[in-house]
């Protein structure tokens, strides 16, 4: 209301605004007398005296300034507008509160002139703005935040579009990579990556875009300085309306998390490979499967043959026993063989030095002295740019010495991958010590075991053959054994046994058993059951724990040209009469317990007539017993093969029931002895 003027119905028709949603007030005169207030102005701002002055009548509303915008719409005619102005109103219900109104001041031009109030409650609309610039303010604040930690995070952010393409450019991305704006922009950020990662990747990216999902997978990130990292890779689409407007994601470099996770599992790999072997080969063998590919492309182990004892300046000996490889068609396998190296080849000084002897050359150019000439001849062909020598320390002795070399696109071995193999052979020190001390023990085993398996007896007429197989798992020495000789009066003894255990205190007593046999033997003449009743006496006293099994047989001639077997069998598989046309069968009239069990009872024995040019057979359990089978059927197929063969000489009869009979795999020791009568000889009485 510019203008009072066009009011017709004078000052008191105001009274037609009580009704209208907005303040209305007027004043008269020069002094701005309040004339009148309608129902929403009292309702704003409570009843006001009227004929007083307004600057006395909203003294508590009105500034000093305000007064004086009355005298100059009074005086010019002129409107003014205050907007959103703060009035703090006493309300019945709520107490002070502030709000905003936008008042407007114009002439009233009847006489008396006045001045026409109006009052709009603005505070909503102020209160509005107010939380919208805040939420823009604050928005504002966070969007520098994130610029602000964008560029010094050491995460790389980045925003692709709904296809995949990148359409923002990523401070990170070029600090770390060095990939510039137009080299990264779209899918040149794919380039980065690691070759073997990019299909990968893109195929992840691809396979969330699909479902609009957030994801998380882990890559190689090739860095500005050629290396690769591990980086993990989080990304989550951005919705507009319902709609993926785009993708934001984040590069987080992990390569000190992943090396240490790899540490440990290659460390465990390490330990129970380790723990599966009881042989020094299969050992690194397995510890080769560990290293290639995971750390290497190519990986040998050679066994050291007496270096601590070789005199100063001499040549050493290392045998190899592992080639493994990263794949096939990676260069000619290497023959497992022992190779002679000089006193001043690189190979010597890094056993001498006792620590790993790292080499980094450019591909193809490996140097000369370290290796055998074979595999510097492989590490040529296949491009190898690193190799390294590892002593490998067991109870302070070089036991072997590793090399492990990388190849083509593979990095070159890196200080902390050498670390990394010398902390692997560390970790199972104590396997590779028991596997040594457990060779050493076998060794010793073996030779006393070996010691006691003399040669058969010589004797003018009767051809006696023994064969000794050590059990095929290398961590056991059996206690099997086999005797034959020829007492005073000329009768020859067989004699075949088998002491419980696979150890060397197994191989001890063995050795005793085999004495105590051949003094009671040769002590006095009697049956051999009464023999193996004194020796099962003996050992109760001798060796109260130990139990054996034992065959005893004495090859008598009571007439000329006749041949009689008197034997006795203590818990022992019973021996085996051939005869000349393949007749065979077991001899089981002598059968008595196994030696170490309290028996207070006659030993039985017999005696059994030799036709002429018949086979008898002594021999262990080894020879028929197989897991899981009933002894019968090892026994009959025993006497399938001696009938088979009784006619082949007696070498060729014992090597053909061995070569025969192992083709069941036995996992036992086995010795036997075998004794042929002449063919010219006629049977006993």
């Amino acid at each position: 209301m510019d203008d009072a003027r066009g009011e017709s119905a004078g000052r008191f028709a105001l009274e037609a605004l009580d009704s209208v949603p907005v303040a209305v007030a007027l004043t008269l005169g020069q002094d701005h007398r309040l004339a009148y207030t309608n129902a929403a102005c009292r309702a704003y701002f409570g009843d006001r005296p009227l004929g007083e002055p307004i600057s006395e009548t909203f003294r508590d509303l009105l500034r000093p300034d305000h007064v004086g915008h009355f005298d100059d719409v009074l005086a010019t005619g002129e409107p003014v507008t205050l907007t959103e102005t703060p009035v703090t109103l006493s309300l019945p219900a709520a107490g002070d509160e502030e709000r905003f109104f936008s008042f407007r001041l114009s002439r009233f031009a009847q006489e008396p002139s006045g001045v026409l109030i109006t009052a709009v409650d603005v505070t909503g609309q102020v209160t509005a703005a107010r939380r919208a610039s805040h939420t823009a303010e604050r928005l504002r604040r966070i969007l520098l935040r994130y610029q602000s930690l964008v560029q010094v995070s050491t995460q790389i952010a980045w925003v692709t579009g709904p296809t995949g393409e990148t359409i923002e450019p990523s401070p990170g991305w070029e600090r770390v990579t060095g990939q510039s704006w137009e080299e990264f922009r779209g899918t040149g950020w794919t380039r980065a990556l690691h070759p073997d990662d990019r299909e990968p990747t893109i195929r992840a990216f691809a396979e969330a875009r699909r479902w609009h999902r957030p994801t998380r997978y882990v890559c190689r990130l090739r860095t500005k300085d050629g290396q690769y990292h591990h980086f993990e890779i989080s990304s989550t689409p951005v919705y507009e309306n319902d709609v993926v407007v785009e993708w934001f994601g984040t590069y987080t470099d992990i390569e000190e998390q992943w090396q240490r996770q790899r540490r440990h599992a290659l460390l465990d790999r390490a330990a129970r490979a380790a723990a599966e072997h009881t042989g020094l080969p299969e050992t690194f063998g397995a510890i080769a499967d560990v290293l290639v590919p995971a750390l290497v492309d190519g990986c040998g182990m050679h066994l050291l043959s007496g270096f601590s004892d070789r005199p100063h300046g001499a040549p050493v000996i290392a045998k190899r026993v592992v080639t493994t490889t990263a794949r096939e068609g990676l260069g000619p396998d290497l023959p497992f063989r022992e190779t002679r190296f000089a006193a001043d080849s690189g190979f010597v000084r890094a056993v001498e030095q006792r620590r790993p002897l790292h080499r980094t050359f450019p591909p193809g150019e490996p140097p000369a002295d370290l290796l055998p000439e074979e595999s510097t001849a492989w590490l040529t062909e296949v491009a190898a740019n690193s190799v390294v020598l590892l002593p490998v320390m067991v109870d302070g002795a070089v036991a072997a010495v590793v090399s492990a070399a990388t190849v083509g696109d593979r990095p070159p071995l890196s200080p902390g991958d050498v670390d990394l193999i010398g902390q692997m052979f560390e970790h199972i020190h104590d396997a590779l010590s028991t596997i040594v001390q457990f060779q050493r023990t076998q060794q010793v085993a073996l030779a006393l075991q070996h010691s006691l398996l003399s040669e058969p007896a010589d004797h003018a007429d009767l051809q006696i053959v023994a064969r000794y197989l050590p059990s095929p798992a290398a961590a056991e020495v059996g206690g099997d054994w086999y005797d034959s000789f020829v007492l005073p009066g000329g009768a020859t003894v067989l004699a075949i046994g088998d002491v419980a255990g696979h150890d060397l205190e197994a191989a001890v007593q063995m050795s005793q058993l085999r004495n105590m046999l051949r003094a009671l033997t040769v002590d006095r003449p009697c049956p051999p059951g009464q023999i193996l009743r004194r020796l099962n006496i003996a050992m109760q006293s001798l060796a109260p724990d130990a139990t054996a099994t034992c065959a005893l047989a004495r090859v008598e001639q009571p007439q000329p040209g006749r041949w009689q077997l008197n034997y006795a069998v203590a818990g022992h598989p019973p021996p085996i009469l051939v005869t000349r046309d393949g007749d065979c069968r077991l001899l089981e009239e002598a059968a008595n317990p196994l030696l170490g069990v309290v028996f207070d009872q006659p030993y039985d024995s017999a005696v059994e007539p030799l036709p002429p040019g018949s086979t008898v057979l002594l021999y262990t359990d080894g020879l028929v017993e197989r897991p899981g089978e009933d002894l019968g059927r090892g026994l009959e197929r025993l006497r399938e093969q001696a009938s088979a063969f009784a006619r082949r000489p007696l070498d060729g009869f014992c090597d053909g029931l061995l070569n025969s009979l192992l083709a069941t795999t036995s996992t036992d020791d086995i010795a036997l002895i075998a004794l042929r009568v002449p063919t010219g000889s006629t049977s006993g009485p």
